[in-house]
């Protein structure tokens, strides 16, 4: 069992106690911020959404069964009031308790089941080189994500492809895809762009980003670029637990250079994760 299968075990067998991140990277072996990545490329929701989903899930089957008390089953998931329990539940699926319990079933309602690891995504990948990289700014289109939401980040290209080669002190034919600023709920920036000489001249709408100079493990991605997750949860479910190299607290980034094709998805890659020397 790698560690992120201890910290999937770990959840799912604690969910309805009072668990923090804190607990659950002890558990793996891992950073808080190895974690928070790992679990959010599994299971494509942050932490603290999962177990939101899990509490809420649980209590949903409750209300299905038939239970007669909606503000034990508030208690049961955590929650102090029918208030908030109520507003969690209707955020969470759509319906309030009152509704679910009167309709007797879940066939409506996205319950979040417990997670499977599916090594169908786990694939053989290359050993990574070590870099030193230089310091770098890069500008570009920013938007800010959550794993649920990331599915926008090829539309994000698109809007930052007619920009690339017309951007004033741009640096080169590279273009690269910028994580940065997580927090624990797993939510991150991610920048499309292009490393530029100074910002002083870059478009007002873009976002900019100073990349310091720093150690990284870079991992080669050959295939079409529509498979990337694989590799991605490969890197940080299974490669980087088992390596013992510590991620370092710094932005991550994919690098597309002159061999990659933007029309046809292929030419390949890289994956930069900065680490500790």
């Amino acid at each position: 069992m790698n560690s992120v299968e201890k910290a999937i075990w770990y959840v799912e067998s604690h969910f309805a106690e009072e668990i923090t991140l804190d607990d659950i990277a002890a558990v793996a072996g891992l950073s808080r911020f190895h974690m928070s990545r790992a679990f959010g490329v599994f299971a494509g929701r942050s932490v603290s959404s999962h177990i939101r989903g899990r509490r809420l899930s649980e209590a949903a089957k409750s209300l299905c069964d038939g239970a007669p008390d909606i503000l034990s089953v508030a208690l049961d998931a955590g929650y102090s009031s029918h208030e908030a329990f109520t507003r969690a539940f209707r955020d969470q699926f759509g319906l309030t308790p009152e509704q679910v319990r009167a309709q007797r079933h879940t066939r409506n309602i996205p319950l979040v089941e417990p997670i499977k690891m599916d090594e169908q995504f786990i694939t053989d990948i290359e050993e990574p080189r070590i870099e030193n990289g230089k310091p770098m700014l890069i500008a570009g289109i920013g938007e800010r994500y959550t794993c649920q939401t990331s599915s926008g980040i090829p539309a994000q290209w698109q809007r930052f492809t007619p920009y690339f080669g017309h951007i004033t002190g741009q640096i080169g034919d590279v273009a690269y895809g910028v994580c940065c600023n997580s927090d624990d709920a797993d939510n991150f920036d991610y920048i499309a762009g292009a490393e530029v000489r100074d910002f002083s001249d870059v478009p007002p709408e873009f976002a900019r980003i100073r990349i310091p100079g720093q150690t990284y493990l870079v991992f080669s991605h050959r295939a079409h670029i529509s498979t990337i997750r694989s590799t991605i949860m490969t890197i940080w479910g299974k490669w980087l637990p088992e390596s013992g190299r510590k991620v370092a607290d710094a932005p991550n980034f994919e690098r597309y250079g002159p061999e990659f094709d933007p029309r046809t998805g292929n030419g390949g890659m890289e994956i930069w994760i900065p680490v500790e020397p």
